[in-house]
């Protein structure tokens, strides 16, 4: 599994939060914005990204189908790599998923889910070995071969996409990415403020959590 870093996705998505924290500030100069007002700037800005990509990784699959007729047979093996996006749909980000704990200064955010996209087939790289050329050119086994890898490697790509580890990978880049985009207004704001972010099968069933303690966004400021 090969991954890539995504910088300018990241960096442009912080900076496109800060300019309008700027253009806020400007508009509001003569007041002094509380880190709720901040943060809600902040997630406008965010919500108006759409997507968040936060991981990418390549994968590589290995398939083999085979055709018996006639008493002949045909077998067909296919390598073919992927490209997969990890992201998160930051239109689902509502303001009941962003609360403010007066009593630590702590900013909560809940997650939306990662979400997996379809992966991208690097036809360059596809290599493909047959036996059985007799069958392949008397029926149409090699077509009904092709139809029967893709589906398979396109399956097994998935299935490596959604493995444990990726998956984990995948959601500290989310959260890292998520936290920053939301740290540094309030550090530009001159402000110290801890910004926790959490899925939420995290939140479930947590006794010990403070986010039923924090106040919604939506009652502070206004949706």
């Amino acid at each position: 599994m090969e991954t890539r870093a995504i910088p300018r996705i990241l960096i442009g998505f912080g900076l496109a939060a800060l300019v309008l924290i700027a253009i806020s500030w400007i508009v509001t100069r003569s007041v002094s914005p509380s880190p709720e007002t901040v943060a809600s700037a902040s997630l406008k800005g965010i919500r108006e990204q759409n997507r968040l990509t936060a991981f990418v990784a390549n994968y590589s699959a290995v398939v083999t189908s085979e055709q018996r007729r006639f008493g002949l047979s045909a077998r067909k093996t296919l390598i073919m790599q992927g490209l997969v996006r990890y992201e998160v749909d930051m239109t689902k980000l509502a303001s009941n998923d962003v609360r403010w704990d007066a009593d630590t200064n702590t900013l909560r955010v809940r997650i939306p889910d990662i979400e997996v996209a379809a992966p991208q087939i690097d036809l360059k790289s596809i290599q493909e070995y047959q036996e059985g050329g007799i069958l392949t050119a008397l029926t149409d086994a090699e077509r009904v071969l092709d139809t029967v890898n893709r589906n398979k490697g396109l399956a097994e790509l998935s299935r490596q996409a959604e493995g444990p580890v990726p998956m984990r990978l995948a959601r500290e880049a989310a959260r890292r990415a998520i936290v920053q985009n939301f740290t540094v207004p309030m550090k530009a704001a001159g402000m110290n403020v801890r910004v926790e972010a959490k899925y939420g099968d995290e939140l479930v069933g947590k006794v010990d959590t403070r986010w039923d303690l924090s106040t919604p966004l939506s009652e502070i400021v206004g949706k």
